[in-house]
């Protein structure tokens, strides 16, 4: 089944951050564009920083910051049971001003470095045809 087409606020939500990135960083830095956790991820030297649902940014910042992010109004956690800290949706009221949206752009390239990297998961033909190896 194909893929649904992306609505107009969310192809200028994934443009924005396009040029949020362009401005910040430069051609050495690798930067993915890929669908993760359902939405547009844009993965900065190979980890997830920021993503695009609909209107909401997805951001990803420092652990430690998790519970003080967590209270800020528009913002909700990515897994509400707690398991991914530093992961947040972000409605569009909490990115609404230059100011907003500045801070969590640049809070999120400044925490990139330090992220941990998520390795690699097999393809589901891989990890099967090695099961069968004798």
């Amino acid at each position: 089944m194909p893929a649904r087409p992306l609505s107009d606020e969310a192809l200028h939500l994934i443009a924005a951050v396009r040029d949020a990135l362009g401005e910040r960083l430069n051609a050495q830095v690798e930067v993915e564009e890929r669908t993760l956790f359902g939405c547009h991820a844009f993965m900065v030297d190979g980890k997830l920083c920021l993503g695009v649902k609909g209107e909401e940014l997805l951001v990803r910042l420092p652990p430690q910051q998790h519970d003080a992010t967590a209270e800020t109004p528009g913002v909700r956690e990515l897994d509400p049971r707690g398991g991914m800290a530093g992961y947040f949706w972000l409605e569009p009221a909490a990115y609404a001003t230059r100011a907003q949206w500045e801070h969590w752009i640049d809070t999120a390239l400044a925490f990139n470095p330090l992220a941990k990297a998520s390795p690699r998961r097999a393809k589901a033909a891989t990890s099967r045809s090695e099961g069968t190896r004798s």
